[in-house]
């Protein structure tokens, strides 16, 4: 891995706090995530499933985490099985992890090769009644794909089928969703790449430059710092393109006198950051776009003083939406008629911001979080409010991501990105 190691300590209380939700006489499992095939012999690069991540830190295919609080043999309380390494694989492949070096990782002490999980398992199974799988129940997901978690759960479930059933999703959602300080480092180390590559930005832009240009550009800063890259696929989005919300072809040319909404940032050991900047091509916003642009940055400044412990998300966005009403009022792109005839479904407001404000954010760029309970300190969250014109050729964004604190303002993990427009167009003219 690139990331530097990280404190297993971190993966022992993560641990820790989860058995102390399960059931008594319980176990749990939590499976890698499969080598995706794309076609012949090639594959996708290997993504870690978050959750064994956040229990294991390790890092690699082919592993499994099984937790079993109330074991009667206290080295089957915790265990990791993996694929055995040999000097075959390491030559071929590269290094796996050893028995030794699992632990260092993890700080689980019993590890086992694959090959003996289902005797060890067996004699497990007849010590417990209850089985925690793992299923996705995060609010976006959308998975078509039977993943090597899903196989795995339909296989346990029908070799034993007298064992009640039970999910790991809602300890996870709640559990993951509060980060510890070490996570909180972690994602601030990527905003800080995310940074490095946004200067690098401002000094490279220039009109007739191709959005794939810039990706470039981010992509080498990104992986100069011990990144894997992109925390999520990049929108690089000049002129029109930036009202498609979810732009990823970065594939035209940047012309003088538009705008760059671009929504990219770094990974880094897994954890992600989230960034949204809108920059002039030419190096200086016309009249009309710092009207625009003014208003999303007020937008946002306001909304981050809303995201403290016990805000209700769903009252946090109505509230936005307010906001972001009196700001499109001023700017002529809504008048009283349009308010008073609104579908209080659908705010007239929706008509230029029609996306969320905030999501959660940590091993995964829309992090787990139960959405209908109150926020908590040391919840991370995105702050991205927007105002798109497909009329007027331009669309602007402006994202950072914040800790919720006990007490005080929300800390801004973004706070040394630039993002008033005068240093944008100061740093892009030095």
């Amino acid at each position: 891995m690139k990331y530097h190691q990280i404190d297993s300590h971190l993966f022992i209380k993560n641990r820790k706090n989860f058995t102390a939700k399960m059931k008594p006489n319980s176990i749990a499992i939590f499976n890698s995530n499969d080598i995706y095939p794309i076609s012949a012999d090639s594959t996708m690069p290997f993504q870690q499933h978050r959750d064994i991540f956040y229990l294991s830190g390790v890092d690699q295919e082919e592993s499994i985490l099984l937790l079993f609080p109330d074991a009667p043999k206290e080295k089957y309380k915790e265990i990791l099985f993996l694929r055995e390494t040999n000097e075959h694989i390491a030559i071929w492949e590269g290094e796996k992890l050893t028995k030794e070096r699992a632990y260092e990782v993890s700080g689980v002490k019993t590890v086992y090769w694959l090959k003996d999980l289902e005797k060890i398992l067996f004699e497990i199974m007849t010590q417990c009644e209850n089985i925690y799988i793992n299923t996705n129940e995060h609010y976006r997901a959308n998975v078509e794909t039977e993943t090597r978690e899903d196989r795995f759960t339909k296989w346990i479930k029908e070799k034993y089928p007298a064992h009640t059933v039970a999910k790991s999703n809602p300890i996870l959602q709640r559990l993951r969703s509060i980060k510890d300080p070490i996570e909180i480092d972690l994602i601030q180390t990527a905003c800080n790449i995310t940074e490095k590559g946004f200067r690098r930005l401002l000094k490279f832009v220039k009109p007739e430059i191709w959005e794939y240009n810039i990706e470039a550009e981010l992509l080498h800063e990104f992986i100069n710092h011990r990144s894997k890259g992109f925390a999520y696929t990049p929108i690089i989005a000049s002129g029109n393109n930036a009202n498609v919300l979810h732009y990823i072809e970065n594939n035209k040319q940047c012309k003088p006198g538009d705008l760059i909404l671009m929504d990219v940032a770094a990974e880094y050991a897994n954890y992600a950051s989230d960034l949204s900047r809108t920059i002039p091509v030419s190096g200086k916003y016309t009249k009309r776009q710092r009207a625009v642009y003014d208003a999303v940055l007020r937008v946002k400044n306001e909304a981050t003083k809303m995201l403290v412990p016990g805000t209700i998300w769903a009252d946090y966005h109505h509230e936005v939406g307010k906001i972001m009403t009196s700001e499109l009022l001023q700017l002529g792109l809504l008048d009283k008629a349009d308010i008073q005839n609104e579908n209080p479904e659908w705010p007239a407001y929706k008509k230029y911001f029609m996306h969320g404000t905030s999501h959660h954010m940590g091993l995964d760029t829309h992090d787990y979080g139960i959405l209908t309970e109150p926020m908590q300190a040391n919840m991370v969250f995105t702050v991205e409010p927007g105002i798109y014109i497909p009329d007027e050729g331009f669309g602007i964004r402006l994202e950072d991501d914040v800790v919720v604190q006990e007490n005080g303002e929300p800390f801004n993990l973004m706070a040394n990105i630039p993002i008033e427009a005068e240093e944008i167009e100061a740093l892009m003219n030095q």
